[in-house]
């Protein structure tokens, strides 16, 4: 059990008997009366973003989930597949349950399946990812005019912000806490 206090990003929780995950949170103390914690909830198995108030004091159900390492095969229009790799085990998470994760998977990956109650809901991928770029405009050298970094698109299909000296083909590590561009990879 959590109280609000225990309240911060990425906190898993059970309402109405369901997993959520916090996205943001805010402590509010009125002028008069009791604190309130203002937050945002994300449903870890549909994907529903919703908004709810807690009192200060309020007791908070926590989400036992368990996380097993397994590897990121493929997917097809709806599912994302994963595989134990030491029982060779398979399952599908929905689409709508990934949340930013699908922008940084490759294949092989091995990535932290969370489980609910024994039902594949949500993955943690490394903190740190390295992914080659497939799309950059080049960068003409002296050219002042623009911003100091550039989109360059990676082979995900994610598009991100980086330092003008970047080529397609280099090799970039990508925080995924924060989805920004960290360094060049030497290959």
């Amino acid at each position: 059990m959590y109280t609000v206090s225990d309240l911060r990003k990425g906190l898993t929780i059970v309402v109405d008997g369901e997993p959520y995950v916090v996205t943001s949170f805010e402590f509010v103390k009125p002028g008069k009366g009791q604190a309130l914690y203002r937050t945002r909830l994300r449903n870890m198995l549909s994907g529903v973003v919703i908004d709810k108030t807690y009192r200060s004091g309020e007791a908070l159900e926590s989400a036992s989930l368990e996380q097993r390492k397994m590897q990121y095969l493929y997917k097809d229009e709806h599912n994302y597949y994963f595989m134990d790799t030491a029982s060779y085990e398979q399952v599908g998470i929905a689409a709508e349950a990934m949340g930013d994760a699908p922008n940084y998977l490759i294949d092989n990956l091995m990535v932290d399946v969370l489980f609910f109650r024994g039902q594949a809901i949500g993955i943690n991928v490394p903190t740190f990812v390295n992914l080659h770029v497939t799309q950059s405009a080049p960068w003409a050298k002296g050219d002042t005019s623009g911003a100091d970094s550039k989109v360059v698109t990676v082979e995900t299909g994610y598009q991100i912000r980086v330092p003008p000296f970047v080529q397609e083909g280099d090799l970039i590590q990508i925080d995924t806490r924060t989805g920004t561009y960290i360094t060049r990879v030497k290959e």
